[in-house]
């Protein structure tokens, strides 16, 4: 995570100053633990991710059935995981706009939040379609 203090301002904008401290084993497990957190805290809180674990699962498990090429498991597994980053950026926003705004509704934390859930839904409709497209012929086969 990035601190305020390790920020240069340049003009009118800010960037990122070199690191201070050597690369320590420790720092960046620190990190690694953090994120299996933040995603322990999803799994836990967020119910639609549970579900899109699942339907990933069934779709591995229906790949594996059809026994799918090489180029069609790297186009499932793009997909699958399309949709899982966009409904892990959908709750980080939603979150952070929850944060920011509080109890008190506000127009533009709508707008921002149902943009976050369309990103999601356009990633569902291309995923359906990486699908259909690599599962039909082959369930049309049977």
């Amino acid at each position: 995570m990035t601190r305020l203090s390790e920020f240069e301002w340049s003009g009118s904008r800010p960037r990122l100053a070199p690191a201070r401290r050597p690369f320590q084993a420790r720092t960046r497990w620190d990190s690694v633990r953090h994120a299996l957190r933040g995603l322990g805290d999803v799994w836990r809180g967020q119910p639609n991710v549970r579900l899109q674990v699942l339907a990933g699962a069934a779709t591995v498990l229906l790949g594996m059935w059809l026994r799918l090429s090489f180029v069609e498991w790297l186009w499932v597994s793009f997909a699958i995981g399309l949709v899982l980053f966009a409904e892990l950026m959908n709750t980080a926003i939603e979150q952070t706009v929850d944060l920011v705004v509080g109890p008190h509704p506000d127009p533009l934390a709508r707008q921002v939040k149902d943009i976050a859930a369309g990103c999601v839904l356009v990633a569902a409709a291309i995923a359906v379609t990486i699908g259909a497209l690599t599962f039909g012929p082959h369930l049309l086969q049977l």
